[in-house]
């Protein structure tokens, strides 16, 4: 089997369900540009970038247990620093995992971006997650999320070469 040597991405054993702070980075597929730029260290979002921005907005909405705490959309990946607070849920409610919660953004987003006029748009596969476990975590990711525009010009896959898409 190919993925037979490929990294777990899951801490093995952990509720992903359970009362945490998450740090998530989800890609486009290929690293493409297709969210906006960045220019004068701010990212300017286009019409598909928007649709992300506001599908973030939407799983707060629609998850009454996830609070965003901050978020950036870049060029071709997105940050979510996100809690799971379950403490006034009704036990009768099922609480998403980490993965489920993210899965509905991007299946959200592509319909969307989809029916905008993007029917190329992909994410890549999976995600990368990040468990916050200490108040100065917290805050090393909260301003990782805040200045990642600022710092486009450093990110590896800012090929000057790739085109941004409208």
């Amino acid at each position: 089997m190919e993925y037979k040597n490929r990294k777990r991405n899951r801490k093995k054993g952990f509720d992903y369900s359970s009362e945490n702070i998450y740090f998530v980075t989800i890609c486009i597929h290929e690293f493409k540009h297709y969210f906006g730029c960045v220019k004068n260290n701010d990212m300017h979002l286009n019409n598909y970038g928007v649709i992300a921005s506001n599908q973030i907005k939407w799983l707060e909405e629609q998850y009454s247990y996830v609070i965003i705490h901050n978020s950036v959309i870049m060029p071709n990946h997105v940050h979510i620093l996100f809690e799971i607070d379950t403490i006034c849920l009704p036990r009768e409610i099922k609480v998403k995992s980490v993965s489920e919660l993210i899965g509905a953004y991007k299946t959200t987003c592509s319909k969307q971006i989809h029916l905008a006029g993007n029917t190329e748009f992909r994410w890549h596969r999976s995600f990368h997650d990040h468990i916050v476990r200490s108040p100065e975590a917290y805050e090393n990711i909260f301003n990782y999320i805040t200045n990642n525009p600022a710092r486009w010009h450093t990110d590896t896959h800012n090929d000057n070469a790739r085109t941004d898409r409208s």
